[in-house]
């Protein structure tokens, strides 16, 4: 049923009727109920209507459904089903590479909190420039092929001169080696174009120790957690986290989240937060396409103005904050 409709996809793209819209999605909380139940059979039927009503180029409502009810079938298959693995393949590295760069190109939630997290770095490094030697090292626990630091090595070269350099040491942390050479490889091109920074790139695969990080003597250290804290399983990881970053005794520790509970939940209240927080994000990309057209999103204070927010319409999306470890 599913390569129904992945066959039909092209057949089928367009916008669904708000009536059709609400059934696909009242259809997809009674699938999630089964499957939670572990009926099989109610949820099986449930799926096959549903691939047989969505496809993945269709409108947000549609692909959000696909997508998510690809997750309700994986949960039902077992692992040695050849089904499970088609739903579950991961991307090839340069599929995901391809698809962050034009998510990155159309959406303004990585501008968003990347701008925003930079701004936060900058201040930070200028607050100690007495004292730092004009050095800059940026701790990035997860690099994600370094979308972020074009922006900040070209505002630092703007405040640097051929007499008083700027140093900036980026440690990042990755997946792969494949990933952390792409990233290296990607960031000097980029920052040999400016002649008054210093430029150097430490990967480092994730799970290394933080002893293997090489620091200078007085350099303002920024410990960068963008998206991070939302890719940890469990409270014991987040935890260990936070200690390493504490280990660092950085100047300034950069957060950008998603918004969502992390306290223990049911399925069916983890499934219906995330199908609420998705069908936001999904609307609001249908939106900034074409780009002209992004009237929805929001940009509010929050926490007595220790943190940013952007969100759409009515829904906070991602909310970003800056801390000193004490």
């Amino acid at each position: 049923m599913r390569e129904q409709m992945l066959k039909l996809d092209h057949k089928r793209k367009g916008v669904v009727e708000d009536g059709k819209g609400l059934h696909l999605i009242h259809l997809l909380l009674i699938t999630a109920t089964a499957v939670d139940e572990n009926n099989v059979s109610v949820a099986a039927e449930n799926l096959r209507e549903l691939y047989q009503s969505v496809c993945l180029n269709g409108d947000s409502v549609q692909r959000v459904v696909a997508y998510f009810a690809d997750g309700l079938a994986a949960k039902l298959l077992t692992r040695k089903s050849p089904f499970y693995d088609m739903i579950m393949k991961e991307p090839t590295p340069e599929e995901e590479f391809l698809a962050y760069t034009d998510l990155y190109r159309v959406s303004p939630y990585y501008q968003f909190a990347h701008f925003t997290a930079n701004q936060a770095i900058i201040e930070a490094f200028e607050k100690e420039e007495e004292n730092n030697n004009r050095a800059l090292h940026v701790v990035d626990f997860d690099v994600s092929y370094g979308f972020q630091w074009p922006s900040l090595i070209q505002s630092l070269a703007e405040k640097a001169t051929s007499g008083n350099r700027i140093s900036l040491r980026i440690t990042g942390f990755g997946r792969s080696l494949d990933e952390l050479q792409e990233t290296e490889t990607r960031l000097i091109s980029f920052s040999k174009a400016f002649r008054n920074l210093v430029f150097e790139f430490q990967g480092l695969l994730r799970g290394s120790k933080l002893t293997n990080l090489r620091k200078k003597k007085n350099e303002t250290v920024a410990a960068n957690l963008v998206f991070h804290l939302n890719t940890l399983t469990s409270f014991l990881k987040i935890s260990e986290t936070l200690k390493s970053v504490h280990s660092l005794n950085p100047s300034i520790v950069i957060l950008v989240e998603q918004e969502g509970s992390r306290s223990p939940q049911s399925f069916l209240s983890r499934f219906m937060e995330s199908l609420h927080y998705f069908a936001a994000m999904f609307d609001s990309l249908d939106d900034c396409l074409p780009l002209e057209k992004s009237g929805g999103f929001r940009v509010f204070e929050r926490d007595d103005e220790r943190a940013i927010s952007l969100g759409w319409q009515d829904r906070c999306l991602i909310t970003a904050s800056a801390w000193h470890c004490i």
